[in-house]
């Protein structure tokens, strides 16, 4: 038993060196220090083109106004000055208007001024347009939050301007669009949004399976408890819960809620991975993960059914739902059934292989701490996660999916929390907000080394 330990102690340290060697190599400094290296020629934008391929308001792109946002409005604070000397600021109404933007608008407005001087030696980016104080836009316009900007080359060429819209995009801009023979449009996501910041999530009132047959709310889970989840091998298994990716019991966000024939429900934040494939006659290892807003009516997703098999099941809507809370577990086996519907424990990558092996360090620092306190840490957890469930009943409901009775059905097979015990609202409030290192440790590296489009758009 020692041996074993030890040999996949070795294995598991091996491939810790290899993949911090592999970071490594690309940290110092150097020329276009914190940007992704280009590893392909770019192509330019054609005349009328956007990407991504949304409306502007779409979920997918930089999502939905806010309102507008006036000199006297508490929402004024939320603005930030650009003072970038590498930028020309038009400011026709010289009242610094078009210096005025959101933080994440500025951070990618910055980036676009270093690529534009490294693509046209001695040319400057210019900004014709930004917040928008005066009502020159449509009433919808994000241009109103200091959330998009038209910009130009200072040289005025036109003939630049469909790869300047193409390095806007490369600069992190959620939306371009070469609307204009005279300018390129952008915009971003608002500052706050979950997309931004804090990754792929579900909701709080979903549901998962844990060891022992019980189910527990997102909010209620912890560290160290096991949950339903498919095994690399194909098989039901029950994996431990390593740590959140990401908690926050308040932030609000907006949900992609997938419903099934089986009448299974799942809500999940556009950027998370779910596997899906185009018709139910593939074998579950052929489903591939992909983003969630990539789903559609009469794709197929794959579910738990009886006997420890999974099945698929025909996607019959696709609408969105505002909630309050996020979570994303990070389990062991890198899977989880939510409601029923398999899912991945990662996002914003469409890679699920790779986002799962880029985690094994964080695998490998809990297998030596199992190693160095023994395997009576893991029983001790799994007690507890079993135990909690002690003082709730559990009452059949729609599809076979168990409900709390301290629970009201107020959507479908969707439950909202009306009220809960006293150990949970202690759970809550130790939770709080956080987005764990190790996962902004990789998404920046990953930002650095891989390509655009790899990513949630």
């Amino acid at each position: 038993m020692k041996q074993s330990w030890l040999a996949r102690l070795a294995q598991l340290g091996l491939f810790a060196v290899c993949t911090c060697s592999w970071l490594v190599q690309g940290c110092g400094p150097g020329p276009g220090y914190g940007m992704r290296p280009r590893t392909r020629k770019l192509t330019a934008m054609h005349y009328k083109q956007f990407v991504p391929n949304f409306s502007e308001n779409n979920l997918g792109a930089s999502g939905r106004a806010e309102g507008k946002i006036t000199r006297n409005s508490e929402r004024f604070n939320e603005l930030v000055c650009n003072y970038n000397p590498d930028i020309v600021f038009k400011d026709e109404e010289n009242t610094n208007a078009d210096r005025f933007m959101t933080k994440r608008c500025k951070d990618c407005l910055n980036r676009l001024a270093i690529a534009v001087m490294n693509q046209w030696p001695g040319v400057h980016l210019r900004v014709t347009e930004a917040w928008d104080e005066d009502g020159h836009h449509p009433s919808d316009s994000l241009h109103y939050e200091g959330r998009a900007v038209d910009i130009t080359t200072d040289d005025r060429k036109t003939e630049k301007y469909g790869l300047l819209a193409q390095l806007a995009v490369e600069a992190g801009f959620d939306w371009v669009h070469y609307e204009s023979r005279h300018h390129v449009h952008c915009s971003v996501k608002a500052d706050h949004s979950v997309t931004v910041e804090k990754g792929g999530c579900f909701p709080g009132w979903a549901r998962v399976t844990i060891a022992g047959g019980g189910q527990k709310t997102l909010s209620t889970l912890a560290p160290g408890d096991r949950v339903m989840a498919l095994s690399a091998t194909g098989h039901i298994v029950f994996s431990q819960v390593l740590l959140f990716l990401h908690q926050d019991q308040e932030s609000r966000s907006t949900f992609l809620v997938i419903e099934t024939e089986d009448g299974h429900r799942l809500a999940l934040t556009p950027q998370h991975l779910i596997f899906l494939a185009p018709h139910d006659k593939l074998h579950h290892s052929e489903y591939k993960a992909q983003f969630a807003s990539r789903a559609k009516r009469g794709d197929h997703v794959l579910i738990h059914a009886a006997e420890g098999h999974v099945q698929p099941s025909r996607i019959t809507s696709v609408s969105l739902e505002d909630g309050v809370g996020v979570y994303a577990p990070l389990t062991e086996d890198g899977t989880l059934f939510v409601d029923g519907v398999l899912a991945s424990s990662y996002a914003l990558v469409e890679d699920h292989r790779l986002a799962h092996w880029a985690f094994g360090p964080l695998r490998l620092l809990f297998s030596i701490t199992q190693l160095l306190w023994g395997a009576n840490t893991e029983e001790h957890q799994i007690t507890k996660a079993e135990t909690s469930l002690q003082g709730s009943t559990w009452v059949p409901h729609k599809a076979n999916i168990y409900v709390n009775n301290d629970f009201l059905n107020s959507q479908g097979n969707l439950t909202v929390p009306l009220r809960t015990d006293i150990k949970e609202k202690h759970s809550l409030q130790r939770q709080g907000s956080h987005v764990h290192w190790y996962a902004r440790l990789l998404y920046s590296f990953g930002r650095i080394f891989l390509d655009s489009e790899s990513f949630h758009p």
